[in-house]
Protein backbone atom coordinates (compact mmCIF):
# COMPACT_ATOMS: atom_id res chain seq x y z
CA UNK A 1 0.00 0.00 0.00
CA UNK A 2 0.56 3.56 -0.79
CA UNK A 3 -0.14 6.24 1.44
CA UNK A 4 0.47 9.89 0.00
CA UNK A 5 -0.29 12.98 2.50
CA UNK A 6 0.54 16.78 1.92
CA UNK A 7 2.90 16.63 5.23
CA UNK A 8 4.45 13.57 6.49
CA UNK A 9 5.77 14.07 10.14
CA UNK A 10 8.45 11.77 10.99
CA UNK A 11 10.12 12.25 14.44
CA UNK A 12 13.61 12.02 14.87
CA UNK A 13 16.02 10.25 17.45
CA UNK A 14 16.82 13.58 19.59
CA UNK A 15 13.96 16.19 18.41
CA UNK A 16 10.78 15.79 16.05
CA UNK A 17 11.50 16.72 12.07
CA UNK A 18 8.71 17.79 9.85
CA UNK A 19 9.02 16.99 6.25
CA UNK A 20 6.48 18.40 3.54
CA UNK A 21 4.80 16.33 1.29
CA UNK A 22 5.79 12.89 0.91
CA UNK A 23 4.53 8.90 0.82
CA UNK A 24 4.76 5.70 2.90
CA UNK A 25 5.28 2.24 1.23
CA UNK A 26 3.94 -0.67 3.13
CA UNK A 27 4.17 -4.33 3.02
CA UNK A 28 2.83 -6.78 4.67
CA UNK A 29 2.17 -3.86 8.12
CA UNK A 30 5.23 -2.73 8.04
CA UNK A 31 6.98 0.22 6.54
CA UNK A 32 9.48 -0.43 4.09
CA UNK A 33 10.17 2.85 2.53
CA UNK A 34 9.24 6.60 3.25
CA UNK A 35 10.25 9.41 0.89
CA UNK A 36 9.36 13.10 0.17
CA UNK A 37 7.37 14.47 -2.84
CA UNK A 38 5.18 12.25 -4.62
CA UNK A 39 5.47 8.72 -5.62
CA UNK A 40 6.23 7.32 -8.96
CA UNK A 41 2.74 5.36 -8.95
CA UNK A 42 -0.66 5.80 -7.99
CA UNK A 43 -0.84 5.83 -4.19
CA UNK A 44 -3.90 3.72 -2.81
CA UNK A 45 -4.46 6.66 -0.03
CA UNK A 46 -3.88 10.32 -0.58
CA UNK A 47 -4.18 12.73 2.31
CA UNK A 48 -4.65 16.68 0.72
CA UNK A 49 -4.56 17.95 4.31
CA UNK A 50 -3.57 18.08 7.73
CA UNK A 51 -0.71 15.77 8.87
CA UNK A 52 0.46 12.16 8.65
CA UNK A 53 1.83 11.23 11.88
CA UNK A 54 3.11 7.98 13.94
CA UNK A 55 0.51 5.96 15.60
CA UNK A 56 0.33 7.49 19.02
CA UNK A 57 1.68 5.59 22.39
CA UNK A 58 0.29 5.87 25.84
CA UNK A 59 1.80 4.59 28.66
CA UNK A 60 -0.68 5.15 31.25
CA UNK A 61 -4.48 4.00 30.43
CA UNK A 62 -6.48 2.88 33.87
CA UNK A 63 -9.77 2.36 31.15
CA UNK A 64 -11.77 3.84 28.68
CA UNK A 65 -14.98 3.78 27.10
CA UNK A 66 -16.40 2.54 30.92
CA UNK A 67 -14.46 -0.60 31.15
CA UNK A 68 -11.39 -0.41 33.89
CA UNK A 69 -9.21 -2.56 32.97
CA UNK A 70 -8.55 -3.29 36.69
CA UNK A 71 -12.11 -5.31 36.48
CA UNK A 72 -13.23 -5.72 33.33
CA UNK A 73 -13.59 -8.62 31.77
CA UNK A 74 -11.94 -9.76 28.23
CA UNK A 75 -14.82 -8.74 26.35
CA UNK A 76 -14.74 -5.21 27.85
CA UNK A 77 -11.01 -5.30 26.84
CA UNK A 78 -11.69 -6.04 23.36
CA UNK A 79 -14.24 -2.93 22.99
CA UNK A 80 -11.52 -0.49 24.25
CA UNK A 81 -9.13 -1.65 22.06
CA UNK A 82 -11.05 -1.66 18.75
CA UNK A 83 -12.22 2.09 19.92
CA UNK A 84 -8.97 3.87 21.12
CA UNK A 85 -7.44 3.83 17.32
CA UNK A 86 -9.85 6.83 17.51
CA UNK A 87 -8.54 8.91 19.99
CA UNK A 88 -5.28 8.35 17.63
CA UNK A 89 -3.55 5.55 20.14
CA UNK A 90 -2.24 2.54 18.46
CA UNK A 91 -0.46 1.15 21.35
CA UNK A 92 -0.78 1.96 25.17
CA UNK A 93 -0.37 0.23 28.60
CA UNK A 94 -3.15 -0.80 30.39
CA UNK A 95 -2.66 0.26 33.76
CA UNK A 96 -3.69 -1.04 37.32
CA UNK A 97 -3.51 0.74 40.70
CA UNK A 98 -3.04 0.08 44.06
CA UNK A 99 -5.11 -2.92 45.71
CA UNK A 100 -4.01 -5.29 48.55
CA UNK A 101 -0.57 -7.15 47.31
CA UNK A 102 -2.70 -10.23 47.47
CA UNK A 103 -5.72 -8.72 45.05
CA UNK A 104 -3.65 -7.18 43.07
CA UNK A 105 -1.63 -9.79 41.99
CA UNK A 106 -4.30 -11.49 41.26
CA UNK A 107 -5.98 -8.74 39.10
CA UNK A 108 -2.32 -8.42 37.45
CA UNK A 109 -2.28 -12.35 36.14
CA UNK A 110 -6.04 -11.97 34.94
CA UNK A 111 -4.85 -8.64 33.05
CA UNK A 112 -1.81 -10.47 32.05
CA UNK A 113 -3.66 -13.21 30.00
CA UNK A 114 -6.26 -10.51 28.56
CA UNK A 115 -3.69 -8.73 27.17
CA UNK A 116 -1.91 -11.36 25.67
CA UNK A 117 -4.93 -12.70 23.76
CA UNK A 118 -6.90 -9.73 22.46
CA UNK A 119 -8.13 -10.02 19.07
CA UNK A 120 -5.85 -7.95 16.06
CA UNK A 121 -7.09 -4.85 14.42
CA UNK A 122 -7.27 -3.17 17.77
CA UNK A 123 -4.99 -0.86 19.50
CA UNK A 124 -1.70 -3.22 20.85
CA UNK A 125 -1.43 -3.53 24.32
CA UNK A 126 2.22 -3.74 25.09
CA UNK A 127 2.00 -5.13 28.82
CA UNK A 128 1.04 -4.04 31.94
CA UNK A 129 2.34 -0.79 34.31
CA UNK A 130 1.51 -1.28 37.77
CA UNK A 131 0.63 2.24 39.37
CA UNK A 132 1.45 1.44 43.40
CA UNK A 133 1.07 -0.15 45.85
CA UNK A 134 4.09 1.26 46.73
CA UNK A 135 4.04 4.73 47.11
CA UNK A 136 3.67 7.44 49.92
CA UNK A 137 1.26 7.74 51.46
CA UNK A 138 1.92 11.78 51.74
CA UNK A 139 1.46 11.75 48.08
CA UNK A 140 -1.03 8.60 47.13
CA UNK A 141 -3.89 11.28 45.17
CA UNK A 142 -6.65 9.15 44.40
CA UNK A 143 -4.89 5.72 45.76
CA UNK A 144 -6.69 4.25 48.70
CA UNK A 145 -4.26 4.84 52.03
CA UNK A 146 -5.25 1.07 53.69
CA UNK A 147 -3.35 -0.56 50.74
CA UNK A 148 -0.94 0.84 50.26
CA UNK A 149 2.10 -1.01 51.57
CA UNK A 150 6.20 -0.96 51.34
CA UNK A 151 7.85 -2.88 48.64
CA UNK A 152 8.91 -6.39 50.32
CA UNK A 153 11.01 -8.83 48.47
CA UNK A 154 8.33 -11.41 48.77
CA UNK A 155 5.33 -8.63 47.30
CA UNK A 156 7.46 -8.07 44.44
CA UNK A 157 8.53 -11.48 43.31
CA UNK A 158 4.77 -11.96 44.19
CA UNK A 159 3.45 -9.26 41.26
CA UNK A 160 6.82 -10.06 39.02
CA UNK A 161 5.11 -13.96 38.84
CA UNK A 162 1.95 -13.06 38.35
CA UNK A 163 2.59 -10.62 35.47
CA UNK A 164 3.83 -13.88 33.41
CA UNK A 165 5.89 -11.47 31.62
CA UNK A 166 3.47 -9.08 30.98
CA UNK A 167 4.76 -6.67 34.01
CA UNK A 168 6.23 -3.66 31.60
CA UNK A 169 6.23 -0.63 34.30
CA UNK A 170 6.19 -0.08 38.07
CA UNK A 171 5.36 3.30 39.64
CA UNK A 172 6.80 3.28 42.82
CA UNK A 173 8.26 5.58 45.49
CA UNK A 174 12.14 5.46 45.45
CA UNK A 175 12.06 7.08 49.90
CA UNK A 176 10.16 3.31 51.02
CA UNK A 177 11.83 1.49 53.08
CA UNK A 178 13.02 -1.39 50.28
CA UNK A 179 12.62 0.43 47.61
CA UNK A 180 15.93 0.46 46.03
CA UNK A 181 16.44 -3.35 46.48
CA UNK A 182 12.95 -3.22 44.66
CA UNK A 183 14.17 -1.13 41.54
CA UNK A 184 17.21 -3.95 41.08
CA UNK A 185 14.49 -6.90 41.53
CA UNK A 186 12.93 -5.25 38.69
CA UNK A 187 15.62 -4.21 36.82
CA UNK A 188 16.83 -7.59 36.84
CA UNK A 189 13.48 -9.28 36.17
CA UNK A 190 13.11 -6.55 32.89
CA UNK A 191 10.48 -4.85 33.99
CA UNK A 192 10.91 -0.82 34.02
CA UNK A 193 10.49 1.27 37.18
CA UNK A 194 9.08 4.96 37.46
CA UNK A 195 9.37 7.35 40.33
CA UNK A 196 5.82 8.59 40.93
CA UNK A 197 3.11 9.35 44.06
CA UNK A 198 6.27 10.34 45.92
CA UNK A 199 7.75 12.50 48.45
CA UNK A 200 11.33 12.16 47.67
CA UNK A 201 14.28 14.31 47.93
CA UNK A 202 15.87 14.87 44.30
CA UNK A 203 18.77 12.78 46.28
CA UNK A 204 16.29 10.09 46.48
CA UNK A 205 15.14 10.21 43.13
CA UNK A 206 18.76 10.64 41.74
CA UNK A 207 19.76 7.43 43.70
CA UNK A 208 16.59 5.70 42.27
CA UNK A 209 18.04 6.68 38.74
CA UNK A 210 21.56 4.80 39.35
CA UNK A 211 19.57 2.16 40.11
CA UNK A 212 17.96 1.70 36.67
CA UNK A 213 14.62 3.39 37.38
CA UNK A 214 13.81 5.62 33.39
CA UNK A 215 11.05 7.53 34.01
CA UNK A 216 8.58 9.90 36.29
CA UNK A 217 4.83 9.43 36.58
CA UNK A 218 2.69 12.12 35.94
CA UNK A 219 5.44 15.17 36.41
CA UNK A 220 4.08 17.67 38.67
CA UNK A 221 1.13 15.23 40.41
CA UNK A 222 1.13 13.50 43.37
CA UNK A 223 5.03 14.35 44.27
CA UNK A 224 7.34 16.44 46.31
CA UNK A 225 7.41 20.02 43.81
CA UNK A 226 10.59 21.72 42.89
CA UNK A 227 11.93 24.26 45.54
CA UNK A 228 14.76 26.40 45.11
CA UNK A 229 16.71 24.65 47.70
CA UNK A 230 15.29 20.96 47.94
CA UNK A 231 14.42 20.24 43.98
CA UNK A 232 12.63 17.57 44.68
CA UNK A 233 10.70 15.04 42.54
CA UNK A 234 10.15 17.37 39.97
CA UNK A 235 13.56 19.18 39.72
CA UNK A 236 15.47 15.69 39.51
CA UNK A 237 12.94 15.05 36.96
CA UNK A 238 13.42 17.84 34.48
CA UNK A 239 17.42 17.88 35.23
CA UNK A 240 18.33 14.31 34.98
CA UNK A 241 18.71 12.96 31.26
CA UNK A 242 18.59 9.51 32.15
CA UNK A 243 14.44 9.99 33.34
CA UNK A 244 11.39 10.58 31.25
CA UNK A 245 8.56 12.30 32.22
CA UNK A 246 4.82 11.62 31.58
CA UNK A 247 2.86 14.81 31.37
CA UNK A 248 -0.93 14.78 31.45
CA UNK A 249 -2.03 17.61 29.18
CA UNK A 250 -5.24 18.16 30.15
CA UNK A 251 -4.80 21.33 30.96
CA UNK A 252 -6.34 20.58 34.29
CA UNK A 253 -4.09 18.24 35.71
CA UNK A 254 -0.86 20.63 34.59
CA UNK A 255 -1.42 24.38 33.55
CA UNK A 256 -0.40 25.72 29.83
CA UNK A 257 2.43 27.69 30.98
CA UNK A 258 3.73 24.53 33.09
CA UNK A 259 3.55 22.09 30.45
CA UNK A 260 5.58 24.54 28.04
CA UNK A 261 8.32 24.57 31.20
CA UNK A 262 8.45 21.10 31.43
CA UNK A 263 8.87 20.89 27.28
CA UNK A 264 11.30 23.18 27.40
CA UNK A 265 13.18 22.10 30.01
CA UNK A 266 13.61 18.33 29.31
CA UNK A 267 14.11 18.59 25.48
CA UNK A 268 13.04 15.05 23.85
CA UNK A 269 12.64 13.31 27.78
CA UNK A 270 8.96 14.01 28.10
CA UNK A 271 6.07 11.54 27.46
CA UNK A 272 2.91 12.57 26.84
CA UNK A 273 -0.22 10.17 29.04
CA UNK A 274 -3.37 10.14 29.58
CA UNK A 275 -3.97 8.64 32.82
CA UNK A 276 -7.60 8.15 31.00
CA UNK A 277 -10.09 6.66 33.67
CA UNK A 278 -13.33 4.57 32.18
CA UNK A 279 -14.57 7.70 32.34
CA UNK A 280 -13.04 8.75 29.13
CA UNK A 281 -14.95 8.76 26.74
CA UNK A 282 -18.26 8.98 28.32
CA UNK A 283 -20.65 10.84 29.74
CA UNK A 284 -20.63 12.72 32.80
CA UNK A 285 -21.53 9.80 35.92
CA UNK A 286 -20.93 7.26 37.92
CA UNK A 287 -17.62 4.90 37.46
CA UNK A 288 -14.82 3.25 39.19
CA UNK A 289 -11.02 3.75 39.38
CA UNK A 290 -8.79 0.81 41.02
CA UNK A 291 -12.55 -0.59 41.42
CA UNK A 292 -13.87 2.54 43.94
CA UNK A 293 -16.12 5.27 42.62
CA UNK A 294 -15.50 8.35 41.10
CA UNK A 295 -17.67 10.63 39.06
CA UNK A 296 -16.93 12.63 35.81
CA UNK A 297 -18.73 16.33 36.39
CA UNK A 298 -20.36 18.01 33.40
CA UNK A 299 -17.77 20.30 31.82
CA UNK A 300 -15.10 19.97 28.26
CA UNK A 301 -11.84 18.25 29.39
CA UNK A 302 -12.59 18.37 33.07
CA UNK A 303 -11.48 15.18 34.92
CA UNK A 304 -13.18 12.69 37.30
CA UNK A 305 -13.03 12.94 40.52
CA UNK A 306 -13.12 11.05 43.86
CA UNK A 307 -16.05 12.24 46.72
CA UNK A 308 -13.26 14.56 48.51
CA UNK A 309 -12.76 16.61 45.17
CA UNK A 310 -9.09 14.47 44.47
CA UNK A 311 -8.37 14.00 40.73
CA UNK A 312 -8.64 10.41 39.90
CA UNK A 313 -7.54 9.93 36.59
CA UNK A 314 -8.32 12.11 33.81
CA UNK A 315 -10.81 12.08 30.71
CA UNK A 316 -8.18 12.97 28.43
CA UNK A 317 -7.40 11.71 24.69
CA UNK A 318 -4.11 11.39 23.52
CA UNK A 319 -4.42 13.30 19.91
CA UNK A 320 -6.58 15.72 22.06
CA UNK A 321 -3.01 16.43 24.59
CA UNK A 322 -0.87 16.71 21.67
CA UNK A 323 -2.88 19.33 20.36
CA UNK A 324 -3.19 20.96 23.90
CA UNK A 325 0.71 21.45 24.00
CA UNK A 326 0.50 22.94 20.79
CA UNK A 327 -2.01 25.44 21.31
CA UNK A 328 0.57 26.39 24.03
CA UNK A 329 3.28 26.96 22.08
CA UNK A 330 5.01 23.86 22.11
CA UNK A 331 6.13 22.91 18.36
CA UNK A 332 4.12 20.39 16.52
CA UNK A 333 7.04 17.82 15.77
CA UNK A 334 8.02 18.14 20.04
CA UNK A 335 4.74 17.10 20.61
CA UNK A 336 3.58 14.47 17.99
CA UNK A 337 7.40 13.03 19.34
CA UNK A 338 5.97 12.74 22.70
CA UNK A 339 3.41 11.16 22.25
CA UNK A 340 5.10 8.37 19.69
CA UNK A 341 8.75 8.02 19.82
CA UNK A 342 9.46 9.09 22.88
CA UNK A 343 7.37 6.79 24.82
CA UNK A 344 7.74 3.56 22.56
CA UNK A 345 11.55 4.09 22.78
CA UNK A 346 11.20 4.10 26.80
CA UNK A 347 9.35 1.20 27.23
CA UNK A 348 11.49 -0.31 24.52
CA UNK A 349 9.38 -0.93 21.54
CA UNK A 350 11.77 0.89 18.89
CA UNK A 351 9.70 -0.51 15.84
CA UNK A 352 6.72 1.74 17.01
CA UNK A 353 6.19 5.41 17.31
CA UNK A 354 7.80 6.24 14.34
CA UNK A 355 7.61 6.69 10.48
CA UNK A 356 10.24 4.99 9.54
CA UNK A 357 11.75 1.95 7.34
CA UNK A 358 11.26 -1.30 9.60
CA UNK A 359 8.88 0.14 11.56
CA UNK A 360 5.28 -1.10 12.31
CA UNK A 361 2.67 0.59 9.76
CA UNK A 362 0.91 2.17 12.85
CA UNK A 363 0.06 5.86 11.44
CA UNK A 364 -2.58 8.45 12.49
CA UNK A 365 -4.13 11.53 9.81
CA UNK A 366 -4.63 14.38 12.33
CA UNK A 367 -6.58 16.75 10.94
CA UNK A 368 -5.15 20.07 10.40
CA UNK A 369 -6.92 20.72 13.99
CA UNK A 370 -4.98 17.78 15.06
CA UNK A 371 -7.85 15.80 15.59
CA UNK A 372 -7.78 12.35 14.37
CA UNK A 373 -9.47 12.06 11.08
CA UNK A 374 -8.04 8.03 10.38
CA UNK A 375 -6.02 5.00 12.10
CA UNK A 376 -3.80 2.45 10.62
CA UNK A 377 -2.34 -0.22 12.31
CA UNK A 378 -0.18 -2.87 10.89
CA UNK A 379 -1.25 -0.99 7.83
CA UNK A 380 -5.10 -1.72 8.09
CA UNK A 381 -6.98 0.62 8.76
CA UNK A 382 -8.68 0.74 12.29
CA UNK A 383 -10.71 3.87 12.20
CA UNK A 384 -12.14 6.75 10.23
CA UNK A 385 -14.10 9.61 11.23
CA UNK A 386 -16.96 8.76 8.68
CA UNK A 387 -16.66 11.97 6.84
CA UNK A 388 -16.94 11.98 3.03
CA UNK A 389 -14.06 13.64 2.36
CA UNK A 390 -12.05 10.95 4.90
CA UNK A 391 -13.70 7.86 3.38
CA UNK A 392 -12.59 9.31 -0.16
CA UNK A 393 -9.34 9.86 0.85
CA UNK A 394 -8.87 6.36 2.59
CA UNK A 395 -10.71 4.61 0.04
CA UNK A 396 -9.05 5.46 -2.83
Amino acid sequence: MLIAAAQVLTVGEQVGHVSGRGFVEIIGGTITRVAAGAPASQPDVELDDGVLAPGMVDLQVNGYFGAEFQTADAAAWAHVVRQLPATGTTAFLPTLVTAPVDRLAWELAAAAAIASGLPAGGSRALGIHLEGPFISTARRGAHNEAWITDPTPQAVAALIEAGAGQLRLVTLAPELPGALAAIDQLVQAGVRVSVGHSDATAGQVAAAADRGATMVTHLFNAQRPLGHREPGVVGQALTDNRLTSGLIADLQHVAGQVCVLAFRAAPGRIALVTDAAAAAGMPPGAYLLGGEPVTLPVGVGVPPVRADGTLAGSALRLDAAVANVVACGVRLSDAVAAATRIPADLIGRPDLGRISAGAAADLVWLSPQLTTRATWIAGELAYSDGSASTLAAVRA
